[in-house]
């Protein structure tokens, strides 16, 4: 076989396979912006949070992306209730002090620029410290449609626990 023809099969067989990829790979056409402000903030419902927390949804999960993401506002003293998360949460803190804990574990101070991975089913809170608020972006996976398995409040002394 001559060279170029041997660069002509080459070639037609790699058209082929990378046509054959492209049929089994789903086209995702056109990306989105959503713009800030767009999405209504909701307050952190009392039978989830102490004190007061706002969840401003940022995406939510997707047949492309199965996790949603969220930036929750706690004021000072405002945390969450012990939960777990199906396919796990990471935490990437944006402003101000806050706090989280693992059950069984010793609470934790989280700063700006800290990054907090909560594994799937591992029962935890989160929140702000004692006198500063505290903002997070949070991103969790979902499975079956949902993404986290709510339980009993932070009582004040597993809060002030050190």
């Amino acid at each position: 076989m001559t060279r170029a023809l041997l660069k002509i099969v080459v070639c037609l067989v790699v058209t082929q396979a990378l046509g054959a990829c492209a049929q089994s790979v789903p086209v995702v056409a056109g990306g989105q912006i959503t713009r800030a402000g767009s999405q209504p903030s909701a307050a952190g419902p009392d039978a989830f949070f102490t004190g007061r927390a706002r969840v401003d949804p940022v995406w939510p999960a997707n047949a492309s992306m199965n996790a949603a993401g969220a930036n929750v506002t706690f004021d000072a003293s405002a945390r969450s209730a012990w939960h777990t998360h199906p396919a796990g949460q990471h935490l990437v803190v944006v402003s101000g002090v806050g706090r989280t804990q693992e059950w069984g574990k010793p609470v934790q101070e989280i700063r700006p620029g800290d990054v907090v991975w909560c594994p799937p089913g591992v029962k935890h809170w989160h929140g702000a410290s004692p006198t500063t608020g505290m903002t997070h972006l949070s991103v969790a996976g979902t499975v079956g449609g949902q993404n986290v398995n709510w339980m009993e409040k932070v009582t004040d002394d597993q809060y002030h626990a050190r």
